[in-house]
């Protein structure tokens, strides 16, 4: 199994540019199969996730032509309705988002449970909801989510128990061709959430409210071909992790093509937790001299840096945020309100010297700066694996991080990218 070992104390330097949102990257890639063909998409990030859905859509006839190594078009005049493979549905949690598509072209699907990060409970159900909302029958077996719609879908006014992104994507692929007219209340409104509808758009479908939490979706019978091309924005979960590499290492790096517009909340929380940086143009530039201190609230009171949805703060930088303040002068609590298993990565952070108790699932008190010392261990997630990634930057020594296929999952190439800009980091197969 590979390795990173790195030499931690060196600072970060120079540009990097960022890679394609690869949470805009999946979804989109399952609605290619609603649409004829002719749709290029580009910037799309070759990462685990990315690399192991494509391999499921090409088990299933999907085809792609190339050009260069992030511009895919497909082709899916070939598709079949053969079952999923279960293996590769559970290596990638965007599985689920087959689930409208697949019921549009073949009116029945066979859904492996899906995987992904065990970061605790990660439910299905708003994704069972909005799918019988739209006319679907679901039930399921030991293995799969049987899912059918013979006569197709019906549009339908859905209010959505919970903002979930996945859940708000597979309504708006189901609604797309659904009959009538549908309205997605407490939509999800993420960058990646705004960027499939923007697809959709693009190859005919009548999505509206784009951006905000009532989306309404006019259903047409077909989306169309043509000679179309859509460009994936950039990472914003990677432009701020390495916005926090560069601050706790001292360096002074510059993140091009960033898509300033949705680093907003995250340049506020990260502010509040002693880190800024500047946004020119399309590009972010995060300097060497730096707060590194916790701004406490009012009248002095301890801060907290909490995840919700969109536009507040992310809950896939909680981890980050964490390792970040272990760097940094002061006290803050950080509040995963989500996933009750993401901060339990912070038992190897204690055995690398950080101050910080865990409070219960989704809080921790940290206090810094501590001295890390570099130490074994275990990427236990994608996001995880990054936030251990960062504390083993900034470590005395030598640390060995072990599971780092978590890593690539999520970030492409990240050791040749970071020796680039003078990590010292060694991938060990």
């Amino acid at each position: 199994m590979a390795k990173f070992s790195i030499d931690g104390g060196y600072p970060l330097r120079g540009k990097i540019r960022s890679s394609g949102n690869k949470n805009a990257a999946l979804p989109i890639l399952c609605a290619s199969i609603l649409a004829d063909g002719g749709v290029w998409i580009r910037n799309v990030p070759k990462i685990g996730d990315v690399l192991t859905l494509l391999q499921l859509l090409e088990s299933m006839g999907m085809r792609f032509a190339r050009q260069g190594d992030y511009d895919l078009r497909p082709i899916n005049a070939n598709l079949s309705d053969k079952p999923l493979d279960p293996e590769l549905c559970r290596t990638v949690r965007g599985s689920v988002l087959l689930a409208a598509p697949l019921l549009h072209r073949f009116g029945r699907v066979a859904l492996p449970f899906p995987g992904g990060d065990k970061i605790g409970r990660r439910r299905i159900d708003t994704h069972i909801m909005v799918l019988e909302e739209l006319g679907a029958t679901v039930r399921a077996d030991k293995t799969s989510i049987i899912i059918e719609a013979p006569r197709g879908l019906r549009g339908a006014d859905i209010l959505l128990d919970e903002a979930s992104v996945t859940a708000t994507e597979n309504a708006v692929m189901g609604a797309c061709l659904a009959e009538g007219h549908t309205v997605i209340r407490n939509a999800a409104c993420e960058p990646h959430v705004q960027e499939l509808c923007r697809f959709l758009n693009v190859v005919g479908a009548q999505v509206h409210g784009i951006g905000t939490n009532e989306i309404r979706v006019d259903g047409v019978k077909a989306l169309s071909s043509g000679n179309y091309e859509v460009t994936l924005g950039a990472d914003y979960l990677e432009v701020a992790s390495l916005m926090a590499l560069s601050v706790i290492t001292r360096g002074e790096i510059t993140i091009e093509q960033v898509c300033p517009d949705g680093l907003r909340m995250i340049l506020y929380q990260f502010r509040r937790l002693g880190m800024v940086a500047e946004i020119r143009g399309e590009n972010l530039f995060v300097p060497e001299d730096q707060p590194r201190r916790i701004q406490p609230d009012f009248r002095g009171a301890v801060p907290t840096i909490a995840s919700s949805p969109w536009p507040a703060f992310p809950a896939d930088l909680t981890s980050i945020a964490l390792v970040a303040a272990t760097q940094m002068e002061g006290s803050t609590m950080i509040h995963e309100k989500m996933f009750e298993s993401r901060l339990f990565f912070v038992d190897q952070l204690l055995d690398m010297g950080a101050q910080l108790v865990l409070c219960d699932p989704h809080r921790a008190v940290v206090v810094g700066p501590a001295e890390l010392h570099g130490s074994r261990m275990h990427s236990p997630d994608i996001r995880a694996g990054m936030a251990l990634l960062a504390a083993a930057l900034a470590a005395r020594g030598t640390s060995l991080i072990e599971n780092i296929t978590q890593i690539d999952r999520g970030y492409e190439r990240i050791d040749e990218r970071l020796r680039r800009l003078g990590a010292r980091i060694e991938r060990i197969d």
